[in-house]
């Protein structure tokens, strides 16, 4: 009887297999959809209608509502069958509202204030011991960023040579972040002349720059902007919050991209110009709320969000004010990436509005974070440039700037 089953079995999976090619299941994208995604109830319609997985292939929505603070969440389960019978697979889903958000792609000064101090340079320390000489510090490179001395968090730049003096010990241990992993090293402490403890380095706690809104909303007037994270320049850290600021900036200048040479806006903000906080920086960009919209909201533009479920290959916009004002350009969506992992580079797209190309080149620095438009919605946002063709560069889907 065990022959049977097995010759069961293997007929089973032979004609579903069978099926499935007659069916065109597009196994790839499938597959690759991440266990947690977002998605609109017109994206799941529409992929239904369409048969964008293939012939045969639905999805199944089982759904259910939480609370999230004072808001209400939907969220559920997506059951791909074939059929509408066989499941293939079963995912997690956040339904995107359907209200509407204030569409972005305006600049926006930001700076943020370090949890921790970011190693500019190793320096030379003069040091009392016998004979004055000097002494590198060779423990840590440019871009680390300190974390605590001893268990003490380090909050300031300021609060080292504090920590420092009540360590009582020539010896500390240290964690630090590297390539945004976290150390822990034991560090010989030199002293100076005065009888001073250091560590022989030059420190900062605080960087700043300038990118795009991407959209906020019209109810609590969070937002979410650039795309990518702001990074120390030479480290690559992922620059740890304490807190931030966001300021409206005046567009002064762009430097046009060429080959090998990315282009950039430039742009001028002041301390005056505040308009919101900065709460988080995350691989998908910074994000917080705005207490003053002005200058950076237009009311009368709105456009819902749109999950990577209705992201195509094809005609799409991006906003940009790098005319001067608020204006969409028409470029074109190349590769929609299958991501079952979350990624800033979801999509590869082609400037073809002859007006960009003509002020800008192509995309530039400061344009991280522009609002990638399609079909109405917002569906992702410009995060780099190509640097062999200033004409071509990668968004993030939107899906991960939630």
């Amino acid at each position: 009887m065990k022959w049977l089953k097995k010759i069961i079995v293997i007929v089973y999976i032979f004609s579903f297999l069978s099926l499935a090619l007659i069916s065109n299941v597009n196994f790839k994208e499938i597959f690759s959809l991440p266990e947690d995604f977002i998605a609109s109830y017109s994206d799941i319609d529409n992929v239904n209608e369409n048969s964008l997985l293939g012939g045969f292939v639905k999805l199944s929505l089982e759904k259910k509502t939480t609370d999230v603070g004072t808001t209400k969440e939907d969220e559920g389960t997506i059951i791909i069958k074939l059929f509408n019978l066989i499941p293939i697979k079963k995912v997690n889903v956040q339904i995107l509202p359907e209200e509407e958000v204030y569409v972005g792609g305006v600049p926006i000064g930001l700076n943020i204030n370090s949890s921790g101090a970011m190693v500019v340079s190793d320096t030379m320390v003069d040091t009392s011991e016998g004979n004055v000489k000097t002494i590198k510090n060779s423990t840590f490179k440019s871009g680390d960023i300190l974390k605590s001395i001893n268990g003490k968090e380090i909050k300031s730049a300021d609060e080292i040579s504090q920590i420092l003096s009540e360590a009582g010990s020539e010896e500390v241990n240290i964690k630090f972040l590297r390539k945004n992993l976290e150390k822990d090293v034991k560090v010989k402490l030199l002293k100076n002349e005065e009888g001073k403890y250091k560590i022989g380095l030059w420190v900062r706690d605080d960087i700043s720059g300038i990118g795009t809104l991407t959209y906020v909303d019209k109810n609590s007037h969070n937002y979410a902007a650039l795309g990518h994270p702001v990074t120390d320049s030479s480290g690559g850290n992922i620059i740890p919050v304490a807190d931030g600021k966001v300021f409206s900036c005046s567009l002064i200048g762009i430097n046009k991209g060429e080959r090998n040479a990315p282009g950039e806006l430039r742009c001028l903000f002041m301390q005056s110009d505040e308009k919101g906080n900065i709460e988080k920086n995350t691989k998908f960009g910074i994000f917080g709320h705005l207490e003053d919209t002005e200058d950076v909201v237009d009311e009368n533009l709105t456009a819902k969000l749109g999950g990577r479920l209705g992201v195509k290959t094809g005609s799409a916009k991006i906003v940009s004010s790098v005319s001067g004002i608020r204006e969409e350009y028409e470029i074109e969506i190349i590769k929609a990436s299958y991501q079952s992992k979350s990624s800033d580079k979801s999509i590869v797209f082609r400037v073809k509005d002859k007006r960009l190309l003509e002020l800008t080149g192509g995309i530039v620095q400061g344009m991280s974070g522009s609002p990638i438009i399609q079909d109405g919605k917002i569906i992702g946002a410009v995060t780099h440039v190509f640097l062999q063709d200033p004409t071509k560069g990668y968004g993030v889907y939107v899906d991960w700037m939630k």
